[in-house]
């Protein structure tokens, strides 16, 4: 078995975040990213597999064969040296994929959800078509591309619509696929999209189908989206392993997940929906709610907390207040008693007056 992960490029939307690190290092739920997808994969029976890269892959190098060993696989870096959309990987990476006839796993890195591939195998395999594409249910379809199905046949795609007027269905792309080694041969070496160019031609041929996703599922790309899906992680733990999650006197309202190495001051109020990193330091009297706080910060006594992405070796000041999608970059300096609205705060700044309406502190 072989998967394809698109890690793609620059992570602008992941900013401030993605000026230490590429995105799929950064960690969501204490693993990095990308870790959550190569595990996915490893455990339906991958062996191999390829990232497609284009933005630092010397550091995704280094990070990530230290995984191989972890979990049984090989990986390998395709590195692309323009970007080459959503299906060019695909072809770029060829020579490894076409090893065999078994089918491709192929994974959006920014997509967070319980990863049943094994039932996305399973129906792929039942069907006898060349690909599946994972989909979830939305509430606002008018804002996505909407899969329509074939009247004739259950789960058989009869054409996309993209960001519809009228009602047409409420599924959409989920950014998970099982493709037939076959579907290489429908892309060609050079920038294009498996979405818009590659699987109409399987819709034309009758060869694309459709699997609905349980579950949850959130495209964590951006701070407020990434906080959405750190939410749904969290509350799919408390149901099917809730033991990961922390048990303590300070966890208010529940679904906190504290490293071990973490240290938790008195008087605390943690939760609902907090991820605490290794080495974090938390004060007395602290509120932190809806929060990812990230490895080596500390949280100084009586900060508040809350809808907020605190970044490695930062600090937030003794009654400072955090709020409304506020994203500290590595290693800031909120001063004592400061208020952040909205605040996307540069690696390395210090931040001595208050951000009362959302910006970016350069």
């Amino acid at each position: 078995m072989k998967g394809l992960i698109l890690v793609g490029g620059y992570g602008t939307r992941l900013r401030p975040l993605t000026l230490s690190i590429p995105k799929p290092l950064v960690e969501f739920a204490n693993k990095p990213m990308i870790l959550h997808q190569i595990k996915a994969l490893a455990d339906v029976g991958c062996t191999e597999i390829v990232l497609a890269v284009n933005y630092k892959p010397e550091v995704m190098v280094g990070t990530l064969k230290q995984y191989e060993k972890q979990y049984g696989v090989h990986i390998t870096f395709s590195v692309e040296d323009e970007p080459l959309g959503t299906a060019g990987p695909l072809k770029l990476a060829e020579d490894v994929l076409k090893k065999d006839d078994s089918p491709i796993f192929v994974l959006n890195s920014d997509v967070i959800c319980e990863y049943p591939l094994k039932e996305l195998l399973d129906f792929h395999l039942s069907h006898g078509g060349e690909a599946t594409i994972a989909a979830t249910k939305v509430d606002e379809p008018s804002k996505y591309g909407v899969i329509v199905y074939d009247r004739d046949v259950p789960n058989r795609i009869d054409r996309f619509v993209e960001k519809p007027v009228e009602f047409v269905g409420n599924r959409i792309n989920a950014g998970i696929y099982v493709l037939n080694p076959s579907v290489l041969d429908l892309i060609e070496m050079r920038p294009t999209s498996i979405e818009s160019e590659t699987f109409p031609l399987l819709v034309e041929k009758k060869q694309l189908f459709s699997y609905d996703l349980p579950g949850y599922w959130m495209d964590v790309g951006q701070p407020k989206d990434f906080l959405v899906g750190m939410c749904l992680y969290l509350t799919g733990l408390s149901k099917k392993q809730p033991e990961l999650l922390t048990k303590a006197d300070y966890v208010y309202g529940g679904n906190v997940l504290v490293d071990p190495t973490a240290k938790i001051g008195k008087n605390c109020k943690i939760g609902p929906n907090v991820v605490i990193g290794p080495n974090v330091v938390v004060g007395d009297g602290v509120r932190i709610q809806r929060s990812t706080i990230l490895k080596n910060s500390e949280i100084k006594d009586h900060a508040w907390v809350k809808s907020t992405i605190v970044g490695w070796n930062s600090t937030v000041g003794k009654w400072a207040r955090l709020e409304g999608v506020t994203v500290l970059g590595e290693d800031v300096n909120v001063k004592d008693e400061i208020y952040i609205n909205g605040g996307k705060v540069l690696p390395h700044k210090s931040i001595k007056n208050n951000v009362e309406t959302p910006q970016i502190i350069m």
